[in-house]
């Protein structure tokens, strides 16, 4: 027997700016999210609502308030995965599905494939009964001002969340300092939210889902449904990551924490914070992570992570900065 923990994340990246209320917000939905993990391990149930929770929030880009693309339209995507035996579902490319990761369970507990997109994934969704929702229903006016903001600036824009001094022009021909995929890019937005949960008996679970950037290419995957990358989880620990998707992806940054744990030796903060350093190359991300033994960690080289975790034993902390 172990005690349990919980970790949640709602993306890093933030603005030093973000006026107080914002913050406010995301740390009372923080909260309220690990208040119902919390009540989920107790009662050995699942704590995948913890998830649907931040989904259904558009204070986060996952579900309803999920970033748009180029076209003006939603594509979201997320994944889970059980560490016992190293089940997992994902999906990419969903319009009308209410809660991603719903969906993601499905995939893993229903059907004999890892990963569905596009228009299986509806198909799936429709197949399951899943709780769907026009398009219109994830889209929020401030995305679309965004939207409209990186249209006029032909670039994928940050949203509120991420720092935008010295990038007020961000227009074409302006030379940026953050590279996506190796390529120069004005600004980008990576939120994403995600869980880790390991209970009393040791087993690890994680969970990942996102709207992506606002005004990617339609049909653009990121890390979030891609396991080992976004999400992963075995019997050694469970990770969930956000930020850069496409550094994520390279440096197979969630599989990466379990990999130096087992084969280095490393505790789970030691792990998290050499991945951190080590696998993002010049890539902005963070990541949460529980062990086996009912540790909790997290870490991230961008501005902020808006995070909270909980253990067993009483411990329970809700932030945005270092």
């Amino acid at each position: 027997m172990v005690g349990w923990a919980i970790a949640v994340h709602g993306g890093a990246g933030v603005d030093p700016n973000l006026p107080t209320d914002r913050q406010e917000q995301a740390k009372q939905l923080l909260t309220r999210c690990l208040n119902l993990g919390i009540s989920a391990l107790r009662s050995s149930a699942s704590a995948i609502d913890v998830v649907r929770e931040l989904e259904t929030d558009p204070i986060f880009n996952s579900g309803r308030g999920s970033a748009l693309t180029e076209n003006g339209t939603v594509e979201m995507e997320a994944s889970i995965m059980d560490g016992c035996g190293r089940r997992c579902g994902a999906v990419s490319g969903l319009t009308t599905v209410k809660n991603p990761v719903s969906l993601a369970r499905l995939v893993m507990d229903k059907s004999p494939h890892s990963y569905l997109a596009f228009s299986g994934a509806e198909d799936f969704a429709k197949q399951m009964g899943v709780e769907r929702e026009e398009n219109d229903y994830f889209i929020t006016e401030d995305n679309l001002g965004m939207l409209k903001q990186a249209k006029e600036a032909n670039s994928i824009v940050f949203d509120y969340r991420i720092p935008t001094t010295g990038y007020e022009s961000c227009g074409v021909g302006v030379e940026s300092p953050i590279r996506m995929n190796g390529l120069p890019i004005s600004v980008y937005a990576p939120e994403t939210v995600g869980c880790v949960v390991v209970d009393s008996q040791g087993r690890c679970a994680a969970a990942t889902s996102t709207g992506g950037l606002m005004n990617k290419r339609s049909g653009r995957i990121g890390d979030s449904p891609l396991i080992g990358a976004g999400t992963y989880a075995c019997d050694v620990c469970g990770v969930s990551c956000t930020g850069e998707g496409e550094a994520i992806i390279r440096g197979t940054l969630a599989r990466e924490v379990a990999a130096v744990m087992e084969y280095k030796g490393l505790g789970l903060q030691e792990a998290v914070d050499f991945v951190v350093k080590e696998r993002l190359d010049e890539g902005k991300a963070g990541l949460i992570a529980v062990s086996k033994t009912g540790e909790v960690g997290y870490g991230f080289n961008c501005v902020g992570m808006f995070r909270g975790c909980a253990t067993e034993d009483g411990f329970m902390e809700v932030g945005i900065w270092e």
